[in-house]
């Protein structure tokens, strides 16, 4: 539930935390008896415990569509990253991947941890697929198809202009976003949203991704992966690996602070998309990971340690977002608290200063322009009223447990 220092340095954290505990475990406690459906819903709890925690909120029907989409496009992604797998051995299973769900009897043995007992028992998740309803079936084989057709096109394909990263987080996340539009159609509940709104979901999602992951992916074993367009990096750097070393630390962080900016494009279609939600369900599913994102996104912003380790939310905000994204104006007032956030750090001295500034103006003005901006809490003012001497007497309580609770050996 995080450090006691945290919930000290941030004591309105303990109830969302408290909240999101309960969840968790209440989560665990619903995986179903069979023994296919069981190893999928354990598996998703493994591999994305915030995806499992939110796709819980769904319908039966719908929750079991879009575990079985996670947990094929999550193999998929598995074959796509294990940098051990010879090329001429990856490109044909990319490709011929939607075929291998319709088979109980395929697996095959890569990636690491979870991600390889995924693929080493994946005639698990065929078993459940096949028990899906044939609209559900049909859409997650198309948007396999062609996931697996682009990941295997930049297999052998370098990301050199900014087209060309579109293209490739179209293939592996704006496909996402097709897909969960069409299951959400098909169960009846939502209109077919636009493709280029879908699209932009997914990346908007995989750019904060391919941004904050940059040391983990060009530290990769035994090959590099290298997602950042050159027509971006090459601004400032002879080679992407060289933003992370000490000396390039200036032009690292333009570097970074370009990426954002061209990210923030897609904010828009997102706010479209999600405004155009009925259920509040798939409302939530769709939307908190949106608000991790453009918070992610602040973070990362002008920050050098996107280059020397891992750059995340606190677990703490994370609860808050998940307990406090209900409706449309709890997304607008998130999108606009990070925004300001992100706004403060812009440095006038900064090539793309004004490009970024103006796209923030835009995000800005879409929320203010909701009218629903005083409905909710911020993520950036503190709410004084919550450092009560209460609160303060809990967190005691809670250090004195934790310490009764240490053995005679154990550190401090």
């Amino acid at each position: 539930m995080g450090s006691l220092g945290a919930l000290v340095k941030h004591p309105d954290d303990f109830y969302p935390l408290l909240k999101l505990k309960m969840a968790s475990r209440h989560a665990e406690r619903q995986i179903p008896s069979e023994p296919h459906w069981a190893f999928c819903f354990s598996m998703l709890h493994k591999v994305s415990r915030s995806f499992a925690l939110v796709i819980q909120q769904l319908d039966t029907e719908l929750k079991n569509a879009v575990c079985i989409f996670y947990l094929v496009l999550r193999a998929l992604d598995t074959v796509e990253d294990d940098t051990s797998v010879a090329t001429d051995i990856k490109v044909p299973i990319l490709e011929e991947f939607y075929r291998h769900i319709y088979d109980r009897d395929w697996h095959f043995s890569c990636g690491t941890k979870n991600y390889k007992v995924l693929m080493d028992e994946f005639h698990h998740v065929s078993t459940a697929f096949l028990e899906l309803e044939k609209g559900y079936q049909e859409a997650i084989e198309d948007i396999t198809k062609r996931m697996g057709a682009g990941m295997a096109k930049f297999i052998c394909k370098e990301v050199e202009t900014v087209g060309d990263y579109d293209e490739y987080c179209h293939y592996v996340a704006g496909l996402v976003g097709l897909g969960l539009s069409k299951l959400f159609h098909a169960c009846g509940t939502e209109d077919l949203a636009p493709d280029t709104l879908s699209n932009s979901m997914g990346l908007f999602l995989q750019k904060t991704n391919i941004i904050r992951d940059y040391l983990e992916d060009i530290n990769e074993i035994p090959k590099s992966r290298m997602f950042w367009p050159r027509q971006i990096w090459g601004k400032y750097v002879n080679k992407l690996e060289d933003l992370k070393y000490e000396e390039n630390s200036v032009k690292a962080v333009q570097c970074l602070n370009d990426m954002v900016t061209n990210a923030l494009i897609h904010v828009d279609d997102c706010l479209k998309y999600m405004s155009a939600l009925r259920d509040p369900a798939i409302f939530r599913f769709c939307a908190i990971p949106q608000v991790m994102a453009i918070g992610t996104l602040a973070l990362c912003y002008n920050n050098i340690e996107v280059f020397r380790g891992v750059v995340k939310m606190r677990r703490g905000l994370t609860a808050k977002v998940i307990d406090r994204t209900n409706m449309m104006a709890d997304v607008y007032g998130a999108f606009y608290d990070f925004s300001c956030m992100l706004k403060a750090k812009v440095d006038k001295n900064d090539p793309c200063a004004q490009k970024t500034s103006s796209r923030l103006d835009s995000i800005l003005k879409t929320c203010r322009d909701s009218g629903v901006l005083n409905e909710r809490k911020s993520y950036i003012i503190p709410n004084q009223t919550n450092y009560t001497p209460l609160l303060a007497v809990l967190l005691f309580i809670l250090l004195a447990i934790t310490l009764a609770n240490r053995g005679p050996n154990e550190p401090n």
